[in-house]
């Protein structure tokens, strides 16, 4: 009697006892991590761009650098709209789109004649298709596919846009070298087009699709119905977000984040570099192996953000950030690259965006199921960070004839984001990390 009332139960489990297969989680990752690393190419390219625009159209360097800002800030901004319209259209149909409007956008400034165009391919356009592809696209694969293994998993994805410049970096460097900078705009449209099959084909939205659970989860989770009004919902969290205070310690902090990386080294390196003689491959180069060692570090990041506390891993990364910032000046004095250069690079990489796991974290510990449009909104802060340094250190770079002040300042704003993220307050009942 027992057994017969028992028996509709067990039909209802998705897998049998005992056989153990790979989580369909895992290719789903795979598949993310391809896609962010296709996608990555336009990632690489701002900092190349700079100088020869500048002896082509004659355009100064605070007039691109606002372009790449204009990039940088939509990046941003896009993002939260795009986790909500991930919730509405899917996960597959959005990313499709945004590498298309990628395409678009880098395939036609090779026609463009004047610096409006380039706002309007380069920050527009792009700017848009980016931002669809930004971390937040991570941060939702992340909190639907998984229950265990967030940090490490946010961490790995995290690192392929690292990945993607350490394998176009040196190839569009070599190309704009040799060949100007026209047919590394068609690479990056070509490599962002590449990807739409496998993001169309493999990129499923939802574990109930497949008919499985998400990683680690104890039941099985229904698909849920699409979020209608998703402009709306963005804003409707923002709006409840920003009436807490950790909302913007992090926004803060991710802002400074965003300075000190895609808005001064990504973007002003390169020139830097090349200022002080510098060979723009070799400069490239070094870009490359900062990519290198920030997919060792975001990864690592993932792994520590499982078992420490969140708030002292970004007050670490972060006073060693502003350490390191402090002594490139000294390093930029020679055209050759020495030692303590490469020391620079090493450690740089090592901490470029192993901030993203803690700070996502950070996110899905105050915030839950919102958790991943909160975390677009920072990453829109983050973008808006990078925006202004873009532009800023061109400015600087057009005024005092070098970066330093530039350096110096970031290397300062560091060691302010270490203070905040240390007064970042515990969620009531959040579970107690690893001390």
């Amino acid at each position: 009697m027992t057994q017969t009332s028992e028996a509709p139960a067990a039909v209802q489990q998705p897998q049998k006892p005992g056989r153990r297969r790979v989580h369909r989680a895992w290719f789903v990752a795979a598949v993310t991590f391809v896609t962010i690393i296709g996608a990555a190419a336009f990632r690489s390219v701002p900092g190349l761009l700079i100088d020869p625009l500048h002896d082509e159209f004659g355009w100064s360097r605070g007039t691109i650098g606002a372009a790449v800002s204009v990039n940088l800030a939509l990046y941003g901004l896009t993002a939260p709209f795009a986790a909500a319209l991930m919730d509405r259209f899917g996960i597959r149909r959005v990313v499709a789109v945004a590498l298309t409007v990628i395409a678009l956008g880098s395939g036609l400034t090779v026609w463009m004649t004047a610096a409006w165009q380039l706002m309007l391919c380069w920050g527009l356009l792009v700017g848009l298709g980016s931002g669809s592809m930004a971390l937040a696209f991570a941060a939702t694969v992340t909190n639907r596919w998984f229950t265990e293994r967030r940090g490490l998993v946010s961490g790995v994805l995290t690192a392929a846009s690292a990945s993607g410049q350490l394998i176009f970096l040196p190839l569009l460097s070599w190309i704009v070298d040799r060949y100007e900078w026209r047919p590394a705009a068609v690479t990056v449209a070509l490599a962002a087009l590449a990807v739409v099959p496998f993001v169309w084909l493999l990129l499923h939205d939802h574990p109930a699709d497949v008919g499985q659970k998400p990683y680690g989860a104890a039941e099985f989770v229904p698909k849920p119905a699409p979020v209608r009004g998703a402009a709306r919902r963005a804003v409707s969290v923002l709006l409840s977000a920003a009436r807490t205070g950790p909302f913007w310690l992090l926004a803060g902090t991710f802002a400074i984040c965003g300075a000190s990386t895609n808005g001064l080294i990504q973007t002003h390196f390169v020139p830097a570099a090349h200022d002080h003689g510098m060979p723009i491959t070799a400069a490239a180069s070094l870009l490359a192996v900062i990519g290198v060692f920030d997919v060792a570090g975001t990864i690592a990041s993932g792994w520590f953000t499982d078992r420490f506390d969140a708030r002292r891993l970004l007050a670490v990364y972060y006073s060693l950030r502003g350490v390191s910032l402090m002594f490139l000046p000294l390093l930029l004095v020679t055209p050759s690259v020495q030692p303590p250069m490469i020391f620079f690079i090493v450690f740089y990489g090592l901490d470029w965006v192993a901030t993203v796991p803690p700070t996502l974290a950070l996110c899905r510990e105050q915030y839950g199921e919102d958790s991943a449009i909160v975390f677009g909104w920072v990453l829109a802060s983050h973008q808006v960070g990078a925006a202004l340094v873009a532009f800023l250190g061109g400015v600087a770079r057009d005024t005092f004839g070098s970066y330093d002040v530039v350096w110096y300042a970031s290397g300062a704003l560091c060691a302010v984001a270490a203070l905040m993220a240390l007064v970042i307050r515990r969620r009531s009942g959040a579970v107690a990390a690893v001390a």
